[in-house]
């Protein structure tokens, strides 16, 4: 197998190379330095290309890296797609064909990416799983919410039910004699407070309640729309049919909060055109004032260290709503994807049960705390109480927090953060399991949604976020629902529930 390379990065400015999802030849993978047969010792040296989501500004270095390759006994060429291009770079790889021996599909919804995982190009490994002590503890559950008509095209991202929550800045509040927000109404007050009040108390007005990013699923809006009540994607009736969240009524409501938000200012006016990196820099840079991602907060302290060093944060993962119930919204019922693995590339039963084994031992302890914590002495250190306590935030963010997001489990170890308040978030995000809002499409399939469902998603997303922004109104948002439905929506939510009904049975 020929080897890949990394992208480049240049002045801290990501430079994606050509060679980014570059092909792999058609040799066969080398194992020791031979080629493979038809089986091999499954703890041998693998040489394993892996194309990964990239959340930070820049890649790690290789100091973690050569301790996991120890641990795993691998050679590992990283292929780091960042985050914000990761539907373009994925999709166009998928359909070039040029593809890693792994392949992080963290878009599960994703017509291309369901099509592609349909269509052959991928294991199905529901078969081996059992065979690996780690692999075999994935919950039915979660495999099925993986699976597409009953085949697992590869082995489940692990992830809590629920993350979503807020980071709001507990010194402002401070600053301006606010309570943290149990509310809507007390979240709306809080964001003016925010906009309108200098809660950094400098005179000048430069802050505002609410950043925001570009992405309607992980930008505040679907946090939001969950507190008022809303569906999670679709909505089961209880004849069977299927309804979509964005003709409740409670989808609207949170389209008119967040208007009227966006209206007076308290909500950033440059969110649809802002990534995810920037919306973390606003908010470290103490221009923003309240973050939706409650698994964010130590990033994001981390980010505002030597700018806003006496930030402090405050975790919240319950608003209630206007039924005075608490509710959040499910990211795939627990699945954050899948790591997949191509036919074209891992051309062997053989060559799958190796990495397969590579994948169960990334999950083993020692090297989950690699990709959590680093190294134990040069980034962290273990407390009396069994705690994790980060020695250099930047060089840990710099080392290791870009392994963290490609960590095959996070809910398979338990640790003990130091940092009280990112604990406090980790207890948040298990707790929103007793009120987490589940997507009931996730286990099922549609092929209308399999053929045009991104480009259908993108016609209601366009028009909600132009509703926010005021560009249109609620006829004219009802006319773009209209043109979903003709363009396919309906028959999509007629296949949803026809595939409920036969999973039922």
């Amino acid at each position: 197998m020929k080897r890949k390379f990394a992208p480049l990065f240049a002045a801290g400015v990501l430079v994606v190379s050509q060679l980014l999802l570059a092909a792999c030849s058609n040799d066969s993978k080398k194992v020791d330095g031979k080629t493979e047969n038809a089986s091999y010792d499954p703890n041998s040296h693998l040489e394993v290309s892996w194309t990964a989501m990239l959340h930070t500004p820049s890649p790690p270095t290789d100091t973690v890296l050569k301790k996991i390759e120890e641990k795993t006994n691998a050679t590992i060429t990283f292929n780091w797609v960042p985050d914000a291009s990761k539907e373009e770079r994925i999709t166009s790889a998928l359909a070039a064909g040029e593809l890693s021996d792994i392949v992080s599909l963290t878009m599960l919804t994703n017509s291309s990416v369901r099509n592609s995982l349909k269509s052959g190009m991928f294991w199905d490994v529901g078969e081996y799983l059992d065979d690996y002590d780690n692999l075999k503890l994935i919950s039915d559950d979660v495999r099925t919410a993986a699976s597409i008509d009953g085949k697992l095209y590869g082995v489940p991202f692990q992830k809590d039910l629920a993350r979503s929550g807020l980071v709001i800045r507990k010194d402002w509040l401070d600053n301006l004699g606010l309570e943290v927000p149990t509310t809507l109404d007390e979240l709306f007050e809080v964001a003016r407070a925010f906009t309108e009040d200098d809660p950094d108390g400098n005179g000048k007005k430069d802050t505002v309640g609410f950043g925001d990013r570009n992405d309607l699923r992980y930008s505040s809006f679907k946090t939001i729309s969950s507190y008022f009540g809303s569906p999670n994607g679709w909505k089961v009736e209880e004849d069977g049919s299927f309804t979509p969240e964005f003709v409740t009524k409670e989808y609207k409501d949170a389209m008119d909060f967040s208007r009227k938000m966006y209206e007076k200012g308290y909500l950033a006016k440059d969110f649809a055109v802002t990534a995810k990196t920037d919306q973390q820099q606003q908010f470290a840079q103490g221009k923003t004032g309240i973050y939706t991602g409650i698994v964010d907060i130590k990033n994001l302290k981390v980010l505002a260290e030597g700018i806003q060093d006496d930030m402090e944060l405050e975790p919240v993962n319950k608003i209630k709503g206007p039924d005075g119930e608490y509710h959040i919204w499910s990211e795939n019922s627990g699945v954050g994807g899948l790591l997949a693995f191509p036919k074209s590339e891992v051309k062997t039963e053989a060559e799958l049960k190796r990495i397969l084994k590579f994948v169960n031992d990334l999950i083993n302890k020692d090297v989950y705390m690699l990709m959590t914590g680093g190294i134990e002495g040069t980034h962290y250190e273990l407390e009396s109480n069994g705690s994790i306590k980060i020695l250099d935030n930047a060089l840990w963010q710099k080392e290791v927090q870009p392994f963290s997001s490609s960590r095959p489990s996070e809910v398979t170890h338990s640790l003990v953060d130091a940092d009280p308040k990112k604990q406090l978030a980790n207890e948040l995000i298990k707790e929103n399991n007793e009120f987490a809002v589940l997507d009931p499409t996730v286990p099922l399939d549609s092929p209308t949604a399999n053929e045009r469902g991104t480009e259908l998603q993108k016609i209601t997303t366009d028009a909600t976020i132009k509703y926010i922004m005021g560009e249109i109104d609620k006829k004219q948002f009802d006319a773009e629902v209209e043109k979903w439905r003709k363009a396919g929506g309906d028959q999509m939510a007629k296949e949803y529930a026809e595939a409920y009904k036969k999973s039922q049975n």
